[in-house]
């Protein structure tokens, strides 16, 4: 499988993920399956689930892809990483009234407070501050600082989940994703590459994360909803790990109910990632489409395609041009 099939799958599974879970957000386990019943020797037994509900339409993603595309586009029009300018394009979009946002999020960006400071003063101010809102929008960050190995790519994730989020056990979670992609955009197995991962975690959050991405974790042993960091990444994982394909591990997270949207849009990413964009039925495809406020704009399958292209070879310019050490 080529990389650009495995870079286009990760930002389209990622999307599609996120927009198969929006109607299901916040509600109890199993409704997903239950309507969409595995039926033996059908091709694709649940292909009518891209089906909207909950103030959603068929195929709209929320605010997670939103975010991921404005994070994107900020990586691709300032040549990297700014964070100031991450900032302001994601305060933009919160003040355009967009149809969803997180209560930490919405908290952070609406402070009126500098982008330095924003997630530090709220985390000091609640003492909470480790949902899983940088999750959701890290898939367009892993594609663009992937090429240029671990370090940069784990740092990257630090760096901007700290926007909003003050809570470290955030941005080692986002880290950690930001890796498990990395390996599986060069076409490893992410899954083996956890041992590694977790010895680049900072060691006070190091035990915590090596419990919820153990081989014997399961979403029943959660000690908070999905919402928040350690299960919803947790739950990812053992999606990938305990299916077989892209829209087998949709179901499965999907189906775990809560953060339905955000827990799949995590899976999306990493599926897609593992299993390229041929795996994505076109079924879930084709329904596809991402408002994008402030602006008018709205990206389909077409436009989320051309930006993972562009942060990929953003990311492979800018690693040809670093300086050897």
């Amino acid at each position: 499988m080529r990389r650009r099939d495995r870079v286009v799958g990760a930002v389209l599974g990622s999307a599609v993920g996120d927009a198969l879970g929006a109607p299901f957000e916040f509600g109890p386990a199993g409704v997903f399956g239950k309507r969409f019943p595995n039926t033996p020797g059908m091709r694709f037994p649940y292909a009518a689930s891209m089906c909207g509900g909950g103030g959603w339409e068929p195929g709209e993603a929320t605010d997670d892809t939103q975010l991921a595309v404005h994070l994107g586009e900020s990586l691709l029009d300032a040549g990297g990483l700014d964070l100031p300018g991450i900032f302001e394009r994601f305060r933009a979009w919160a003040a355009a009234d967009p149809k969803d946002i997180g209560i930490l999020t919405e908290c952070v960006l609406g402070s009126g407070l500098p982008w330095d400071l924003a997630a530090q003063i709220h985390f000091r101010t609640e003492g909470r501050a480790a949902g899983n809102g940088a999750l959701m929008r890290a898939v367009t960050a892993a594609v663009r600082f992937a090429p240029q190995g671990r370090a940069a790519t784990m740092d990257a994730a630090r760096r901007i989940t700290a926007l909003t989020h003050g809570d470290g056990a955030a941005w080692e979670g986002t880290a950690i994703l930001h890796e498990l992609l990395r390996r599986a955009l060069d076409g490893e197995d992410p899954l083996a590459a956890l041992p590694s991962t977790l010895a680049a975690v900072r060691a006070e959050h190091r035990e915590r994360w090596a419990r919820v991405l153990a081989e014997d974790w399961r979403p029943a042993l959660a000690t908070e909803s999905n919402g928040a960091v350690w299960p919803c990444l947790g739950s990812a994982v053992w999606a990938v790990r305990t299916t077989g394909g892209f829209p087998d591990a949709l179901r499965a997270v999907v189906d775990l109910g809560g953060d339905t949207d955000t827990t799949a849009a995590v899976t999306g990413a990493l599926a897609g990632a593992v299993y390229g964009v041929d795996a994505i039925p076109e079924e879930w495809l084709t329904p596809l489409h991402v408002p994008l406020p402030p602006t008018e704009r709205v990206l389909r399958e077409g436009e989320l395609t051309v930006l993972a292209e562009a942060l990929d070879a953003a990311g492979r310019s800018a690693a040809d041009e670093a300086p050897e050490r």
